[in-house]
């Protein structure tokens, strides 16, 4: 098997680290591994196959320099806007983790268990978008259902881990906890959320805009139809919680026709990378602590409605930084080498 050149641009970033370690874990062909970062972090070491690997400076020659071939973008929407294209330039396919090119028109919006024949369309640009966490396990989820019963129209509400913040949203939290059990909690910092995450709940996640619901709602609104090629109503309403890995959604979905519950769980059962985790008079059902560390997006708590037999509950849970991001990257480049390569 040929083995290339790949770059992880952010690597000391949560979504970086989480992305060495899906690509270890799956022995992705690595040639050279280029990890990249910005000059504050360019020096420093990250590990690889137990092997220390020095972390180079972002710039606009080095991917040239250094022959990349896939370059996986995960360190902002401004330096994907102004690195990602040199890379692209330079010969790489570009899978981007930002929110900064998933809606252009000329860029694929890829999750390969749904939409893999987008890859195609790298071509345009060199470069493919990572959706949204929250959006990525929900169309997983979506995809088999859609199969069977024609979906309509989606309401989601989430419950996203402080980590779709970055580090140092995870750390405000920890702070914030051992304030609380320091009896200091009206002291502690508050910087990464509008208000004190730690045993509460915010419903923003992103700026409002003039409808009323956040950017972050709006992107999982828009990136579905994109994703799955047709114009599903979709309504969210992103929530924080005080979480540090795994998002939770609980989803209606309104179908053409009646639904099955038994035909959807099993379909659920047999999706690709979908687990099934309904036994509730055993109460297992998925949770965050559940999905943390794991490839696999969960799902339970599968019901009919009590009112309209074309409407199905469900909840569902995946690991953001890792289905929600690395994982789904990695996946990208393994189908795009499968295809392209």
């Amino acid at each position: 098997m040929k083995k290339y050149n790949v770059a992880v641009v952010g690597v000391t970033g949560a979504v970086g680290e989480e992305m060495l370690r899906v690509l270890e874990e799956v022995d992705f062909p690595i040639n050279k591994l280029v990890p990249l970062a910005s000059s504050r972090s360019a020096g420093s070491m990250v590990d690889y196959k137990n092997k220390e690997h020095k972390v180079l400076e972002l710039t606009e020659t080095v991917f040239e320099e250094q022959d990349v071939e896939i370059a996986l973008f995960s360190a902002g929407g401004s330096i994907s806007a102004k690195f990602a294209p040199f890379a692209a330039e330079a010969g790489a396919i570009v899978i981007d983790n930002t929110s900064h090119f998933r809606m252009d028109d000329d860029i694929p919006l890829v999750v390969p268990e749904v939409n893999p024949n987008d890859i195609a369309l790298w071509k345009n640009r060199g470069i493919i978008a990572n959706p949204n966490c929250s959006t990525i396990q929900m169309v997983q989820a979506l995809k088999p259902i859609d199969e069977l019963y024609n979906i309509q129209r989606v309401d989601v509400s989430t419950y996203q881990a402080t980590s779709g913040a970055g580090k140092s949203a995870m750390e405000e939290l920890v702070l914030q906890m051992k304030d609380f059990f320091a009896f200091n909690l009206e002291n502690s910092k508050i910087n990464k959320f509008p208000h004190q995450i730690a045993l509460n709940l915010i419903p923003q996640i992103d700026k409002f805009t003039e409808n009323g619901y956040t950017k972050e709602e709006l992107k999982m609104v828009n990136e579905t139809r994109k994703i799955m090629h047709k114009d599903i109503k979709v309504s969210a309403t992103c929530v924080r919680v005080p979480v540090l890995r795994g998002h939770s959604e609980s989803v209606t979905i309104t179908c053409e026709k009646d639904v099955d519950v038994d035909v959807i769980r099993e379909a659920i059962k047999n999706g690709e990378n979908l687990v099934l985790l309904d036994e509730v008079e055993k109460s297992i059902y998925p949770m965050p602590l559940l999905c943390t560390d794991k490839n696999e997006t969960f799902v339970g708590r599968v019901r009919r409605d009590l009112h309209s037999p074309n409407i199905i509950h469900l909840f569902v849970v995946a690991d953001n930084l890792r289905v929600g991001a690395a994982t789904n990257a990695v996946r990208i480049a393994q189908k795009w080498i499968e295809m392209e390569g």
